[in-house]
């Protein structure tokens, strides 16, 4: 069998990946987690010793698509169908007031550091069905018959930079590039804008470790909520790196100024206001390469001014010995985030279910969060969409599974992988899957 052979110096080690061969899979897979995804789970995960090696562990699945009328797996109760298919690496949700439902076709805009550590990333990330061109776009879905498939499917907007979050305010659409948010003029019922748009204010780009860049508009639609993700997995780069990176910003629409909201934030991603209490509550990634058991990924209410620990500490106050020179305190002002949903499940969409009509009422009082999968965790961890009960604004109880099924049996392949996460204007779960190029709507199964 041809093999093609790359080695890198990493932190001192030398690793040698055997391409065709497999020892790929030997060298960079030495570690494993001694706990369930559980432990990691819940108002009160398991947080055991760092477990930092000189070579991560590296376990990706490989992509296969799906085939036939293959799809995931609905939990009992529920089922699933497609909404859309043939799109090209679809990542971002968002429901227009008349039901059009907005995608963000988009990839990385291959602008991180290029350094050894980046190429090696990159190799990785394509392994596992990324780092391609990006579409650069965004794709209007119409369900015009409410037949619960979309029958129009059209290019929306195009010529955009890596685009992701995406906000209606009046007459007027943002989209959060990965270097700039864009205002363009929107008429209820157009499939496409043809206006170039307008630059409202700049994004911390340049090399762009974490680039996607999602925004939630306030209720009083005065403002954007902007997350910004790190440059780095834990401050590598130094801090000059990570100016204005790693939070949510709150961009005043009138003055066109960025102000920090919550800072500390490694890499959040989904943002959503929570409908009985009106908190603001995000998912965050968090960091790699101290073993498959840390750090849990979490979601948490938001609090103003707070500080949630990043890159000096972790859940609360847990030193990462790591980065150099530490800051004992700020570790002091980290914030214990509210609810954990396991280590390296990189969860991105969040939908509030208040409003899943279509959904049995089992379902309707929680989070739901699309978890897009690991690659520094052994075995893989996320791959599928959870629900999480709320109560009096807070979680409650134990993650339920929504979408299952993603990968295959063996955990070497990947059929997809969920990110975004709206729900339709008949009350359906819509998931964005940007491995399998679909878009998946789930609803309470028939009754016979």
């Amino acid at each position: 069998m041809s093999r093609k052979t790359w080695i890198y110096g990493l932190g001192g080690a030398v690793v040698i990946v055997l391409i065709g061969g497999g020892l790929w899979k030997t060298v960079l897979q030495n570690e494993r987690a001694t706990l369930p995804v559980a432990e990691g789970t819940g108002p009160r995960p398991t947080l055991p010793a760092p477990d930092p090696r000189l070579v991560p562990t590296i376990n990706v699945a490989s992509p296969v698509g799906w085939q036939n009328d293959a799809h995931p797996v609905a939990a009992a109760g529920l089922t699933v169908t497609p909404y859309a298919t043939g799109l090209d690496h679809p990542r971002w949700l968002y429901k227009l007031p008349n039901g059009d439902i907005l995608v963000a076709e988009s990839e990385s805009p291959g602008t991180d550091a290029n350094s050894v550590k980046s190429v090696f990333a990159n190799f990785f990330m394509k392994k596992a069905g990324a780092g391609g061109k990006s579409p650069d776009r965004i794709i209007l879905l119409r369900d015009s018959r409410q037949s619960g498939q979309a029958d129009t499917h059209e290019v929306f907007l195009e010529h955009l930079h890596s685009p992701f979050g995406m906000a209606l305010i009046g007459n007027n659409l943002y989209v959060a590039n990965a270097d700039a948010i864009m205002r363009f003029p929107y008429h209820e019922g157009e499939t496409h804008i043809s206006e170039p748009g307008e630059k409202v204010v700049d994004l911390p780009s340049g090399y762009n470790h974490h680039w996607t860049k999602n925004i939630l508009a306030a209720p009083d639609g005065q403002s954007l909520f902007v997350t910004v993700g790190s440059n780095s997995n834990v401050a590598e780069n130094g801090m000059e790196a990570e100016k204005d990176r790693a939070r949510i910003l709150r961009l005043d629409l009138a003055s066109r100024t960025l102000t920090p909201y919550a800072t500390g934030l490694r890499n959040p991603n989904g943002l959503a206001w929570e409908p009985q209490t009106g908190a603001l509550w995000v998912a965050v990634n968090e960091r790699d390469e101290i073993g498959s058991d840390l750090v849990p990924d979490y979601i948490t209410a938001v609090k103003e001014g707070g500080f949630y620990g990043w890159p000096y500490s972790y859940y609360g106050q847990h030193v990462d010995a790591r980065v150099k020179p530490e800051n004992p305190s700020l570790v002091t002002q980290a914030i214990i985030p509210d609810y954990a949903i396991g280590p390296h499940t990189a969860s991105l969409g969040v939908a509030f279910a208040m409003d899943a009509q279509a959904l049995p009422t089992d379902w309707r009082s929680g989070l739901f969060i699309a978890q897009h999968g690991s690659w520094n965790r052994r075995p893989k961890s996320g791959y599928k969409v959870i629900y999480v009960p709320f109560e009096n604004g807070k979680p409650t109880g134990t993650p339920k599974d929504v979408l299952t099924g993603f990968l295959t049996g063996d955990e070497d392949h990947v059929y997809g992988r969920p990110v975004g996460l709206a729900l339709d204007r008949d009350g359906a779960l819509l998931v964005a899957d940007d491995v399998g190029n679909a878009v998946w709507r789930v609803t309470a199964a028939a009754t016979q």
